[in-house]
């Protein structure tokens, strides 16, 4: 489907409407964070949710809440304050290849970077590029696992430096920097600036984005990432990652 570049700005903007609003929020991860009002809970249930993001949505969904109750729904403060004991709690939970273990030492990260690194927005924003947060999440890795930590779990936060597309790390991104005044994306995080982000790419959006003409390469890497950037930074610069809503509803909801 090949549009001029109006026709298509039109088009991924009207779809863009059709599904930034609060509605989607019903059949989406981000409905988690959504039950937290306090800003350090919501970036924990945010960066949480947005880890185990990835297979079928509703286990997402359930085993995101199984996480939130395992925290006694409030993960800030069970960050920031558990004993060896706490950590107890925690175990038998599983989401695919996110196990028990792993969910220790991300909360053991977790409450590192709080003790010693002024909270998730703070190390997002010390490396951070004028134009893309990809270095920022390369260090990001770096500073989660200085401390002691199991080897298992590094797989879980990706590194675009090593190529990967970083699809959940960006679309928590987008949650905590997009302010869309329409109820979905918290945009809590004012050190950043939406011209930063970069959009989740999955089979999905992808998929979608290869029909419309955004994207050539095949792989869904940070080599491709980097090109659906460019095309929707042309499209809006002020906030390109809007178009995610575009991309992800005519993929999953339209079977465009």
């Amino acid at each position: 489907m090949k549009l001029k570049k109006a026709e298509l700005k039109d088009f991924l903007d009207s779809k863009v409407e059709l599904y930034n609003n609060p509605k989607f929020i019903e059949s989406d991860p981000i409905q988690i964070p959504h039950q937290f009002s306090r800003k350090e809970d919501i970036e924990i249930a945010g960066f949480l949710t947005a880890t185990i993001a990835w297979g079928n949505r509703k286990s997402i969904i359930n085993n995101a809440n199984r996480m939130m109750e395992m925290l006694d729904y409030a993960p800030f403060q069970f960050v920031t304050q558990h004993s060896k004991q706490d950590l107890d709690q925690l175990s038998g939970f599983v989401h695919r290849t996110f196990n028990q273990n792993d969910f220790i030492q991300f909360i053991k990260s977790l409450k590192h970077i709080y003790q010693y690194h002024n909270g998730l927005e703070a190390v997002f924003n010390r490396n951070a590029n004028k134009d893309s947060l990809q270095q920022s999440i390369h260090q990001f890795k770096h500073i989660f696992f200085e401390i002691p930590h199991l080897e298992r779990t590094m797989k879980h936060v990706s590194d675009p430096l090593k190529n990967s597309a970083a699809k959940r790390i960006n679309m928590f991104l987008r949650w905590m920097v997009r302010n869309d005044n329409a109820g979905v994306d918290f945009g809590i995080w004012n050190s950043l600036s939406p011209t930063q982000l970069s959009c989740p790419l999955d089979v999905h959006s992808g998929n979608v984005a290869r029909k419309l003409g955004l994207l050539k390469r095949k792989q869904n890497d940070a080599k491709a990432l980097a090109e659906l950037d460019k095309a929707l930074r042309r499209l809006d610069a002020n906030d390109p990652v809007k178009y995610d809503f575009a991309l992800f509803g005519l993929g999953v909801f339209e079977g465009f």
